[in-house]
């Protein structure tokens, strides 16, 4: 995510915590200032929610291992004030597997919840409202123990994209297939949502921002899953276009910006007696006109680090690659030379007509 502070690397894992991380640090000081607090009860209070999202990491690296093991990579988990995210490569689409990831996060939580129950004296007297209020020496570990019961209860709500979510759907496949059973596992979810939406009207503001990311996480997670079945089977040549409108390494910004003008497409395929060399965006057209590069070769402004698909390749690849890195466009070979441009939108058509044809 842009804006994130790297932390370094777990396991070859990138960790990162997003800027946004540091109102929340500004809120708690805030509060603790508020409530007469000394610089003591504010800096533990501070250690208690870093040593939670502490936690929050052990619990990500959970799931990361585990994909680790099937041949899943996650390149980072960044840490937000509403918990942490692993961005792993894909979800596997084995339910075994899917099962095995989703639940060893929480159960990293469970196993530092038995560490701590193990090592802490059992409490004599049952806990009082002024026992959760405050953090202090003597209650940090048992309410770090409580909340790592707290992550697993919540993760556990199967919804997406909580990892309860992600276990009713590996459970439900098993006998329904990837498709219906995300889509039954999605629609639970939005009910859940739409619930903690209305209690969060009544007694906590923060449900609904629970509830909008759960509907919001079911929903996307439901229509990829059925964008990928759509897409199942067919190849990028299947996809791909084949009128499109090229540049030369030596053309200036000046005829790529005529190009621009006279036709539909916003970014570029440059290339060289058939063989790419590069792409080309409309920003960074824009961006040369505004250096006043008018007259620059598009050679030196172009991205020459491209990554290219096969005619043969799978189509589902390819739609999985351009939502992951977000890129405008993927040149498409045959035989080493250029044969087609694919992109979101050119995909998005390939599905709804597919879609059309289903109904």
């Amino acid at each position: 995510m842009k804006w994130s502070l790297n932390l370094g690397r777990i396991a070859g894992i990138k960790i990162l915590v997003h800027w946004t991380f540091v109102i929340l640090l500004g809120w708690i000081v805030f509060s603790e200032m508020q409530r007469g607090s000394d610089l003591t009860t504010t800096l533990l209070s501070l250690a208690f929610v870093l040593t939670i999202f502490l936690c929050v990491v052990l619990h990500e690296l959970g799931h990361a291992l585990t994909a680790q093991r099937f041949g899943v990579s996650t390149k980072r988990i960044t840490l937000l004030p509403i918990g942490g995210v692993a961005s792993l490569e894909r979800i596997p689409e084995n339910p075994k597997q899917e099962l095995l990831i989703a639940v060893a996060g929480p159960a990293v939580n469970v196993v530092i919840a038995l560490l701590l129950w193990l090592v802490l004296p059992p409490m004599r007297d049952i806990p009082n409202e002024a026992f959760f209020s405050r953090i202090t020496p003597a209650n940090f570990l048992y309410l770090l123990l409580f909340i790592n019961l707290m992550l697993v209860v919540f993760n556990a709500i199967p919804a997406f994209p909580m990892d309860g979510g992600r276990v009713l759907r590996a459970l439900l496949a098993f006998k329904l297939g990837r498709v219906r059973a995300t889509q039954i596992a999605a629609n639970l979810g939005q009910l859940l949502a739409i619930f903690f939406v209305f209690i969060g009207f009544f007694y906590n503001p923060f449900l609904i921002l629970i509830g909008l990311f759960v509907f919001l996480g079911a929903y996307s997670e439901n229509i990829m899953v059925q964008h990928l079945d759509y897409l199942r089977g067919h190849l990028v040549r299947e996809g791909m276009m084949t009128n499109f409108v090229t540049l030369g390494p030596a053309e200036t910004v000046r005829d790529a910006l005529s190009k621009l003008l006279k036709g539909s497409e916003h970014d570029f395929v440059v290339e060289q007696d058939g063989q790419v060399v590069g792409t080309l965006t409309r920003m960074q057209l824009i961006q040369a006109v505004k250096e006043e590069q008018i007259e620059t070769p598009v050679a030196h402004i172009m991205t020459q680090d491209v990554r290219a698909f096969n005619v043969q390749d799978k189509l589902a690849e390819a739609y999985t690659e351009l939502q992951k890195t977000k890129a405008p466009l993927f040149p498409v070979l045959e035989n080493g030379r250029l044969a087609g441009v694919i992109n979101s939108d050119n995909i998005n058509e390939f599905i709804l007509i597919k879609s059309a044809l289903a109904h």
